[in-house]
């Protein structure tokens, strides 16, 4: 275990064949690690606590109505089977006595009568309803996870740009020493 542990942290011994750009790899490499725990982890959670706090805004702005269903949408003969919505003209009053009338989604066995809950924003506007706690909490820990893995991604990206550059910085060195060693043994080995 120790010995392969020397191998893999070569970057930091001692040795005559380290280069300056072995070390500052070495540094590279750690910060990238630490920047990609560090950075994903704080990522993650700033998305998903604003993901959070704008379903929780956008609950609290939403407000259930009942309204009446005034006028069935064009269906023909054909009704949609089942729980299938359809386009319906709803009639509701809000709490100060306006009364709106608009078109809204509405089961298809609904028959004009009917009561059916509609979502405000409070202005009178019609909205979807908002997502249930099950479904934010969901919907905030998949976004979390996402930035963390594209924080991830960048930082590997990142270090592993540098990395590059830094190989051909030493590729380059070699080739220059590799040219110097010919002349002084009075040939070229290209």
């Amino acid at each position: 275990m120790t010995r392969r542990a020397g191998v893999w942290l070569w970057r930091w011994r001692r040795s005559p064949l380290r280069r300056t750009s072995d070390v500052v790899e070495a540094w590279i490499l750690l910060a990238a690690w630490v920047l990609a725990v560090v950075g994903a982890l704080v990522a993650g959670l700033l998305t998903a606590g604003a993901m959070q706090q704008t379903a929780e805004h956008t609950r609290a702005r939403s407000h259930p109505m009942t309204a009446v269903l005034v006028q069935d949408g064009p269906q023909g003969n054909a009704r949609p089977a089942g729980g299938a919505l359809v386009w319906g003209t709803v009639h509701w009053a809000e709490p100060d006595g306006t009364g709106h009338t608009n078109r809204a989604r509405v089961p298809a066995t609904a028959t004009p009568g009917s009561r059916i809950t509609v979502w405000t924003n409070g202005h009178g506007a019609l909205t979807s309803p908002p997502a249930s706690a099950a479904d934010t909490a969901f919907q905030s820990v998949l976004g979390g996870l996402w930035a963390g893995t594209a924080t991830v991604g960048l930082v590997a990206g990142g270090a592993k740009l540098a990395q590059s550059r830094l190989d051909r910085h030493r590729f380059d060195q070699w080739a220059d020493e590799w040219a110097r060693m010919d002349t002084r043994w009075g040939r070229t080995t290209g």
